[in-house]
This record gives C-alpha cells, sequence and structure tokens, in this order.
C-alpha cells in the first residue's frame, strides 16, 4: 500500500511541474489616471491604485501634475547576471509631439538578475503634448537584447 502512495505522490509533483511556467523576460503593465475623481462604484483594484498614486497630493494643482499614464516594467534574466549590465528603454510617442519619439533609460548593474522599473508620462508632459499613442520598451543585457513589447500602434 506505501508502493501505491509513492506513485500518486509521485504523479502528483510530475503534474505540478508540468503546471510550472517560465517567467516572462519582461512586462509591461499600464495605469491610466485621467482625473482625480475617485468613483467609489469603480472596481476595487482600479480604486486602491488610483489612491495609491494620488496619495499626498493635497491641492488640486498636485492632484492635476499626476494625471497621465504610468508604466511599471518588471524584467527578469536570472542566467544573465553578471554577463553585462542591464538597460531598460522605453520609448513613446504623443499625440501633440506626432512622429517624436521621446526616450526613456534605466540602467541596472550586471550582477542584478531582475527588477521592477517605473515609467511615467504625467503633469505638464501629459497635458501640454497629450497622450501617449505608441510604445515599446527593450530589456537589453550589455549587446544583447533580451526582450521587446510594443503597443499595437507602434511602427
Amino acid at each position: 500500500m506505501a508502493g501505491v502512495n509513492r506513485w500518486y505522490l509521485l504523479v502528483l509533483l510530475l503534474g505540478l511541474g508540468a503546471c510550472a511556467r517560465q517567467q516572462e523576460p519582461l512586462v509591461v503593465k499600464q495605469f491610466k489616471i485621467l482625473d482625480h475623481k475617485i468613483d467609489p462604484d469603480s472596481d476595487p483594484m482600479v480604486r486602491c491604485e488610483k489612491q495609491r498614486r494620488l496619495h499626498g497630493a493635497v491641492s488640486i494643482a498636485e492632484r492635476n501634475a499626476r494625471l497621465g499614464v504610468y508604466y511599471t516594467l518588471l524584467w527578469n534574466d536570472p542566467a544573465g547576471a553578471g554577463t553585462g549590465d542591464v538597460e531598460l528603454l522605453f520609448e513613446y510617442q504623443q499625440g501633440a509631439t506626432a512622429s517624436l519619439v521621446k526616450r526613456l533609460v534605466k540602467r541596472f548593474k550586471s550582477n542584478e538578475s531582475s527588477g521592477e522599473v517605473e515609467f511615467a508620462v504625467i503633469g505638464d508632459d501629459y497635458v501640454k503634448n497629450g497622450r501617449v499613442l505608441a510604445w515599446k520598451t527593450t530589456l537589453r543585457r550589455g549587446n544583447r537584447v533580451l526582450a521587446t513589447q510594443q503597443s499595437h500602434l507602434w511602427q
């Protein structure tokens, strides 16, 4: 009977191992704040995220300065740690600037294997230059491109 239980345990462990998936090298999460009103009927997760982003902004001017789009990039490259510095490049185009491509960069030391970066198009940049029409982000380690993500309108 003990041998049968071991087989069940082995099958269970193999099944769970097959369900595990490898973590993506680059994940982009986008969050928009288009007004500073907190709607009590909105989804609780959205309401909480909006309150978190607006926390500490007391005046209307401070709240308006936080309106815009936030991009959170989660990157993961455990196999490449120590082989070169990591660079996350975020490129985007806005409505009022037409085809001008703006770039934001964040760098990490070569010994880091994962991280989280936030790029934000908010405040005056968002109000004067308009909404983000298209974006692309690239994860590099040294001279190698590890992953890219882009919006549907990026060309």
